[in-house]
């Protein structure tokens, strides 16, 4: 799939500036960073490699999902898919595209079948949103269980709420009946046929094959595997939370009281929504601000919540990007093969 060089530029432009007015100006003002790197001298040897073992719990983990979504797929495979992906979306410009395409290629090449490939790079893509969208209502729940006022994240809870409710519901009204997945293909022609006016791929475009087709591909793979692919999404979720509560405690002192998991746990949930703003890959520097101001909002001294936060994002997105690299080029130079050698030899050596 190629870029659109221009595109990506702009685009690769606006979220670095964004990144750094983000952690240049916005950080500043809800943490510190001279508060921070005394934290960080302060943490030792122990501390480090708990992170470290926190780390490599989230890397195991962050394999299963694809693994959960493809039957047949093995493990070191799924990893390969994750990872790349990964690198490839956050390391790119407006890489989401090309990771998508990384994806089907990875799984063509694993001998996965064109169906079986868009019903799982589609699943679990939405899954991965459901939880980021599910996982604050949790998040705002463990702030009050652990003696805060829930304040204005309640809002945020019940946003995200109605939003993961109506995708919910219109995903089981497209799985379950063909009748109801048409009616809604014609419910969003009408919606949206209005805005061909001005969205140019809008004007002509008929919903109702479309939504079909995705019924058709993620059918089985929904009703037989849903629970699965969950257990593998939370599992990643909780597993990245675990790498920052160790960041946390070791900054803090495990000696020390410090902040109760539920705070924790709360601020990393509800700063998740930060992923939801397509500004910065990742949500690097949205997703900060946002867990920063929610942690020292709730006594979370500044040094601490900034340090825990920039170890956190240094753990969990460095490692990845070097990993994605390395199994995409891996992945690379075995696919290359393994289409040489599937190859029909319908050339002479005279056509060549």
């Amino acid at each position: 799939m190629a870029l659109d060089k221009k595109k990506s530029i702009i685009l690769g432009v606006i979220g670095l500036a964004f990144i750094v007015l983000i952690f240049w100006k916005v950080i500043p003002t809800i943490g510190s960073y001279s508060e921070a790197l005394a934290a960080l001298q302060k943490m030792g040897w122990p501390a480090v490699f708990i992170i470290v073992v926190a780390l490599l719990i989230y890397l195991a983990v962050y394999g299963f999902p694809f693994v959960a979504a493809v039957p047949g797929l093995r493990y070191w495979q799924g990893q390969q898919i994750n990872q790349a992906a990964f690198a490839i979306s956050n390391g790119v410009p407006a890489g989401g595209a090309v990771g998508l395409a990384v994806q089907y290629g990875m799984l063509a090449s694993y001998g996965i079948t064109s169906a079986a490939s868009t019903s799982a790079i589609a699943v679990v893509g939405l899954w991965s949103v459901f939880v980021t969208l599910g996982f604050p209502i949790l998040g705002v729940g463990a702030l009050i269980l652990g003696g805060a006022d829930g304040g204005a994240y309640v809002a945020v809870a019940l946003i995200g709420f109605g939003v993961l409710t109506a995708a919910v519901i219109l995903l089981i009204m497209v799985v379950r009946s063909e009748s109801l997945a048409r009616k809604l293909g014609l419910l969003a022609n009408k919606v949206l046929h209005p805005f061909g006016t001005w969205i140019k791929a809008l004007r002509d475009k008929d919903f109702v094959p479309a939504i079909l087709s995705f019924r058709e591909t993620i059918y089985a793979l929904v009703s037989k595997r849903w629970a699965w692919i969950t257990l593998a999404q939370c599992g990643v979720f909780l597993t990245q939370f675990l790498i920052l509560y160790m960041c946390l405690r070791g900054v803090e002192g495990w000696g020390n009281e410090g902040t109760s998991i539920l705070i924790a746990f709360g601020a990393f949930a509800v700063s998740q929504v930060g992923l939801m703003i397509p500004i910065t890959p990742g949500g690097v520097g949205t997703v900060d601000a946002f867990m920063i101001a929610i942690l020292t909002n709730f006594g979370t001294s500044d040094g601490a919540a900034t340090a825990a936060d920039l170890v956190w994002r240094a753990a969990s997105f460095v490692p990845q990007i070097c990993i994605g690299v390395i199994a995409l080029v891996l992945w690379y130079r075995r696919a290359g093969r393994t289409f040489a050698a599937s190859k029909p030899a319908t050339e002479t050596p005279q056509d060549a």
